[in-house]
């Protein structure tokens, strides 16, 4: 994706930057955009701080990421609309 310099800051704060690449094949697929990927890359920091792996991080990531990018997308929505108010 085009927009993966803007990103990597925020995935080596996180401790995920390993997984960037992941990241933007998932949300590529998914047709997300770089404001839904750091909202969900800051809720998977969130998540990871409660609840970390215990075993496969990469599929661990992987589900939570995708989660956070559905919930990411309705936060920006939701975000856009009362802004347009």
């Amino acid at each position: 994706m085009h927009f993966e310099r803007g990103l990597e800051s925020y995935f080596v704060s996180t401790g995920f930057i390993d997984l960037l690449p992941l990241a933007l094949k998932l949300a590529g697929q998914a047709g997300y955009g770089k404001d839904e990927i750091i909202e969900a890359i800051c809720k998977v920091a969130d998540k990871h701080r409660e609840y970390p792996p215990r075993k496969n991080r990469t599929a661990w990531f992987s589900k939570v990421f995708q989660e956070k990018l559905n919930e990411a997308r309705a936060d920006v929505l939701r975000r856009n609309y009362l802004e347009n108010m």
